[in-house]
């Protein structure tokens, strides 16, 4: 995948994330708007991947954050993730490009996660709730949906 195409592929979801869906019947409470964006990189890159994605979220008043991941293991790169997740003050959207959908989908257990956004990534297939690697660990409830909204 060439970085144009990462590019326009983040800020499509990312946009379906924010901007919500036409016809979408509105949550019962109103959760806050996430002023958070962490990005996650995948095996074959690093945090520099979203060097072009990172201005133009900026541009559009939100906080970014590129997680630096190891690579040394999945739970080495969950844990490098929940650490910049800790650093985020509000409700978060986090992003996952490849073989981060399986990192993210770890991670984004953690209670300021507002969404999941998976770019040509490993996610869950549409209403399972199953992790991908792991058979027995429970993915959140808002994997592949807006919390508080329609998928």
């Amino acid at each position: 995948m060439n970085l144009r195409h990462l590019t326009f592929s983040a800020l499509l979801g990312l946009s379906l994330v924010f901007a919500g869906s036409a016809g979408a019947q509105p949550a019962p409470a109103a959760a806050p708007p996430a002023n958070n964006v962490v990005l996650v990189h995948g095996a074959w890159a690093d945090g520099s991947s979203w060097a072009e994605v990172i201005p133009l979220l900026q541009r559009a008043g939100l906080h970014v954050t590129s997680v630096q991941n190891p690579l040394t293991s999945l739970a080495d790169d969950v844990a490098a993730t929940r650490r910049v997740l800790a650093q985020q003050e509000g409700p978060t959207v986090l992003v996952g490009h490849s073989y981060a959908g399986n990192v993210i989908s770890d991670a984004g257990v953690d209670p300021k996660v507002s969404a999941l956004v998976y770019v040509a990534a490993r996610a869950p297939d549409a209403g399972r709730r199953r992790g991908l690697r792991r058979a027995g660990r429970a993915l959140p409830d808002h994997a592949g949906t807006r919390r508080g909204g329609n998928p």
